[in-house]
This record gives structure tokens, C-alpha cells and sequence, in this order.
């Protein structure tokens, strides 16, 4: 049997919503494995779902930039949150964001690109992390772009102009007026913000996530001794409303908790008397799929449940 440490409890606790016990349960009857532990709790109706993305335990800041009809967003990592709030920092995260707009995705490409002042930006980051005194990290890069309209950016929780926790851009392509087409983005980039979608259509969805709920709603259909025909469409039901609710262009307003996206779009269409359509999105946050273990917690973990208190040494 996999040793079970009090981080480990504890990171479960965290991402399913389970009480501590059974937290404690999953793991033991999974050998450890954290993702069988979550589906686990959830088949016993113990724990909501838990998104891969949803923890976020990093800290450092995500930039984003918007120049003329193209838009970037960047994750930079740092150990502590007080590196986050330090100018040298975040001017270094604006700077970068703006040269995403010219390397793209990559990372590499992101990493080799000329820093303003001498030097790559990857040199850049080396001196910043021998002058603040801690790890950074550049972690990803995404650019998108139209061809006509607009790409809107937003922060949530924002440190500073183009800098915060969750960065947000929106691609919308269209013949209505700019300032129409912008301050729809706005609205639907709050609304990606808040709702976090795992994509942008139906289609689009990692079918492995896909499959992975239909075990678990297969499992827990299983339970209803209900006819296995009546068992397939209530896993069917269950498959389609997670299609829907996590698929942006088909999830509900968060601003009226009754529109579908893809209709306030066409209403915001019909308004302006042009065309207007959702093309792309990029929503990061700040850690998301990053743990990090806190060692206070995990010894209280540890006290009451007396699971064993060699922890492992915290991811970065």
C-alpha cells in the first residue's frame, strides 16, 4: 500500500470539497493515485467535480496584451506572492506580454526573443532571479487574433495595468461597429473569467475528460437499480449537460443566469447590425494544475487523522 502523507489528504481535501476521512478512505483504496481518489469520491457522491486546472497554488502573475487586432496572454511563476507584488516583477511580466505578440505560443520562442534594454528575455529572468532572490519561471504563452473586429482583453484580481491572477482574452470576429464588437468582449471575457470553460464548442472538449465522466456517471447510474435502458440514457443526460456547461459558446450568462452565450452573441449581433462571432478565447489563471504543499495544514491533517507525516518535497 502506497504511503499515505498528510499533503497528499490534504490536496485531495482541497480539490474534491470531501470531508477529511474520506479523503483519507479514497487514497488508501487507490494506492495514492490522486486523479482515481477524486472519481472515486465522486462515484460515492462524496466530492463535486474536480477540474485537473482547478487548483491554484503558484503564484507570480499573468500578463496579457492587445495590439491592434491580435492578443497575448503569459503565465510568469514565482515561489511567493511577494515576488508578485515587486516592480521589477511586474514590469517584466508587462514587457513579456507585449513580446508574445511577435513569438506566439512558444515559449521558447518567447525565452530567445530580444529584451528591451540587451540581452533575451530568458537572460532577463536569470538577473531577476539573482536580484529578487527567488525561482521565476516563464510557464506558457497563447496569441490570438482576427482578421476583422476586435480581441478584448480583461484581468480579474489585477495587480496592475495587464497584470492580476486571471488574464482573459476573447477573439471576436465581424462587420458591426469596433466599439459594439469591444464591449461585448468585455462582458463575455468576465463571464469566461467567472465560468471558467473548457472550450469553446461542444466538439472541442478533451474526450478523455469526456470518457472519464461517463465512468463515473455510468458508475453511479449503476447504483439507481433502475433497467439498463433507463441506466444509458441517464448517462447519456449526464454526458450532455457536461458538454454543455463546460463548452463556452453553449454555457449560460453568467450576468443573467438564463441566456446561452451563443445567443447573447447573435443578440448583440442583431443590435449592432452586423456580424459578429465568437472565434477563440484564452483564459489563464494564475497556478491552475500547479500544487504546492503548506506544511502548517498538512501537519494539523496529520494530528487528526494520523495518516503518516513524511510529506514529500513541494512542486514548484
Amino acid at each position: 500500500m502506497a504511503d499515505i502523507t498528510a499533503a497528499a489528504v490534504k490536496d485531495l481535501r482541497e480539490r474534491s470539497g470531501a470531508g477529511m476521512m474520506d479523503c483519507k478512505k479514497a487514497l488508501v483504496e487507490n494506492n495514492g493515485d490522486m486523479e482515481a481518489s477524486i472519481d472515486w469520491l465522486r462515484t460515492k457522491g462524496l466530492a463535486t467535480a474536480a477540474k485537473k486546472s482547478g487548483r491554484t497554488a503558484a503564484e507570480g502573475l499573468v500578463g496579457v496584451a492587445v495590439e491592434g487586432k491580435t492578443g497575448a496572454a503569459v503565465e510568469v511563476n514565482s515561489e511567493t506572492d511577494f515576488v508578485a507584488k515587486n516592480e521589477q516583477f511586474q514590469d517584466f511580466v508587462r514587457t513579456v506580454s507585449k513580446l508574445a505578440l511577435q513569438t506566439g505560443d512558444s515559449i521558447e520562442a518567447l525565452g530567445a526573443a530580444a529584451y528591451p534594454g540587451g540581452g533575451t528575455v530568458t537572460e532577463k529572468l536569470t538577473a531577476n532571479v539573482a536580484t529578487i532572490g527567488e525561482n521565476q519561471q516563464l510557464r506558457r504563452a497563447k496569441l490570438v487574433s482576427v482578421n476583422e473586429g476586435a480581441v478584448v482583453s480583461y484581468i480579474h484580481n489585477a495587480a496592475g495595468t495587464g497584470i492580476g491572477k486571471i488574464g482573459v482574452l476573447v477573439a471576436l470576429e465581424g462587420s458591426a461597429p469596433v466599439d459594439k464588437i469591444e464591449a461585448l468582449g468585455k462582458q463575455l471575457a468576465m463571464h469566461i473569467a467567472a465560468a471558467s470553460p473548457l472550450a469553446l464548442h461542444e466538439e472541442g472538449l478533451d474526450e478523455a475528460m469526456v470518457e472519464r465522466e461517463r465512468a463515473i456517471a455510468m458508475e453511479k447510474a449503476a447504483t439507481s437499480g433502475k433497467p439498463q435502458n433507463i441506466i444509458e440514457k441517464m448517462v447519456e443526460g449526464a454526458i450532455a449537460k457536461f458538454r454543455k456547461e463546460n463548452a463556452l459558446i453553449s454555457q449560460v450568462f453568467v450576468m443573467d443566469n438564463k441566456t446561452k452565450i451563443a445567443d447573447v452573441i447573435a443578440a448583440a449581433a442583431k443590435d449592432a447590425g452586423g456580424s459578429i462571432a465568437l472565434t477563440d478565447y484564452v483564459r489563464f489563471q494564475l497556478g491552475e494544475g500547479i500544487q504546492k504543499e503548506e506544511s502548517d495544514f498538512a501537519a494539523e491533517v496529520a494530528a487528526a487523522s494520523g495518516v503518516g507525516q513524511k510529506d514529500p518535497a513541494p512542486v514548484n
